[in-house]
């Protein structure tokens, strides 16, 4: 499966778009170099969502990011829900197509959620056919995102970055690298993060997600939430920094879908992750 679609978004930093900063991002400039939807959220054929989203389109580029397709399904893909995407994706001709490493939904019962799956030779399968069926229907790559976690089952036979590197190895999909989740699934189950990071090809990351998270007691433990509501924390911006230097400058993703602040504060987050892949892109230049 081709990724030269994933080649016409640029490595700089992207945004959620959010209706509400729909004027701002119009009349004001921005150094925010391509937003994300949810595809949920933009499945009907008209409204205001689609209004706002064909204005944007003749100016940035897009990724459309899944939240329901339910890749982890034993029973399959849901057709309609494909479809649906499908739909959308003919629309808007996005840069980047995205989904989950996880299940939401069994049978007619869907979930709203993103449900961690068992890291099995079973499971791999299910996903691997899953992903491929969803990648012939849609005639393009498309990018599985690592989740963040916060139990570990007892019967796993992968680690989890094992097992998305098997996905991604023997679907022809890409990994959309969460680098806000590893971390919090790091801390949550005392793993090396920088270790998970090293396991994952270069080659087969498409993007890169950031976004804040919360911390949370827990009996006589602190959890790590990966809630999106407030500015990306500093130990993130590190672990953000040491995936630049082993993978080099990726298209980035600053994620805040609670809370959300005004148009301002969020571009500025943005400008920060532009920061550190301008200083990638410096440093490549010079040792060339």
């Amino acid at each position: 499966m081709s990724n030269l679609l994933s080649q016409l978004m640029p490595a700089l930093a992207g945004v959620g778009f959010k209706s509400q900063h729909f004027e701002s991002i119009i009349n004001q400039q921005t150094n925010v170099a391509w937003f994300e939807i949810h595809a949920e959220n933009h499945m009907g054929k008209g409204g205001i969502f689609h209004h706002h989203l064909e204005q944007l389109c003749l100016i940035y580029p897009l990724s459309i990011h899944g939240v329901g397709l339910s890749l982890g399904s034993f029973d399959g893909i849901c057709d309609r829900q494909l479809a649906d995407l499908k739909t959308l994706v003919n629309r808007y001709q996005p840069a980047l197509v995205s989904e989950h490493l996880s299940w939401s939904r069994h049978g007619t019962h869907s979930l709203n959620d993103l449900l961690p799956m068992p890291y099995t030779q079973e499971s791999l399968k299910v996903f691997v056919d899953n992903i491929s069926h969803t990648q012939d229907v849609l005639g393009r790559q498309i990018l599985i995102e690592n989740p963040s976690s916060y139990f570990e089952l007892n019967y796993n036979e992968f680690s989890e970055s094992e097992f998305l590197v098997s996905i991604a190895q023997q679907s022809g999909c890409g990994i959309l690298l969460d680098v806000n989740n590893v971390y919090v699934s790091a801390m949550n189950h005392g793993f090396d993060a920088k270790e998970y990071i090293d396991a994952v090809a270069p080659v087969s990351v498409g993007e890169i997600h950031l976004a804040g998270h919360s911390v949370q007691a827990m009996h006589d433990k602190e959890i790590r939430i990966d809630d999106h509501g407030s500015k990306v924390c500093d130990a993130v911006w590190e672990l953000y920094q040491y995936t630049l230097d082993k993978i080099g400058a990726k298209p980035t993703l600053i994620e805040w879908d609670n809370d959300v602040p005004a148009w301002q504060e969020l571009a500025e987050q943005a400008d920060i992750a532009n920061s550190y892949l301008k200083k990638i892109d410096v440093a490549l230049n010079t040792y060339e």
